[in-house]
């Protein structure tokens, strides 16, 4: 299996969403061989959309000039690791309630017309990612589960789900690890536990896809 990560942490080695990625990589390692494209948007932030991104990415591939290409190149190629993947691996922390900054510009480099999305005959918007198992992996300072006080917070379940849906991917895993740091050290080792459980289970149902599929 060929598998992007993708950390957007600005923590490196206090980071749970990190260790909480390797922890998912190590048991899916033990059912299958993978061939990992690793990025870390800490050490390579893609750059944020500007009005000449704009202007190339909606020109018409055989009418953008060689600065058009030049700026869409970044996102070209990023578009180009996504496409060819079998699998998906997004570990970040929510912050305010969303997405780190650094995975929203990620977002904004690979949302793209006539490359990750295409506009059918009918005028449907079809996305190009609907092949790759695609996961989740967030960590929350709060309590943000089904029934919590913060529940009604969580911006960035939906916003994944969105962006994400609309470049191809119907089903997502998710697995949120939560509360972490507003709450007390119980609370949070029985909240990466719950965590740890939850990637055994994806990685067995992904390992059980991959043989059905052989």
């Amino acid at each position: 299996m060929k598998l992007m990560h993708v950390d957007a942490s600005p923590k490196r080695e206090r980071s749970s969403s990190r260790a909480l990625a390797r922890y998912f990589l190590d048991r899916l390692g033990e059912h299958m061989p993978l061939e990992i494209d690793y990025l870390d948007l800490a050490l390579v932030p893609p750059p944020h959309v500007t009005e000449a991104f704009a202007i190339a990415t909606y020109t018409p591939e055989e009418n953008r000039t060689q600065a058009m290409r030049d700026i869409l190149a970044p996102s070209d190629a990023l578009c180009r690791r996504l496409l060819a993947a079998d699998a998906l691996l997004f570990a970040m922390p929510m912050y305010n309630f969303s997405i780190p900054s650094a995975f929203k510009a990620f977002i904004d480099q690979i949302v793209r017309t006539n490359v990750t999305y295409k506009v059918g005959p009918d005028g449907r918007y079809v996305g190009q990612l609907a092949r790759q198992k695609t996961l989740f992996i967030t960590t929350r300072g709060a309590d943000l589960r089904p029934g919590a006080a913060f529940e009604s917070y969580d911006a960035l379940t939906p916003s994944l789900s969105a962006a994400f849906g609309f470049i191809g991917v119907a089903n997502p895993w998710f697995v949120d690890a939560q509360p972490l740091q507003f709450a007390d050290q119980e609370a949070r080792d029985a909240a990466l536990r719950r965590a740890r459980t939850e990637l055994d289970s994806v990685a067995s149902a992904w390992a059980n896809e991959e043989s059905v599929a052989a």
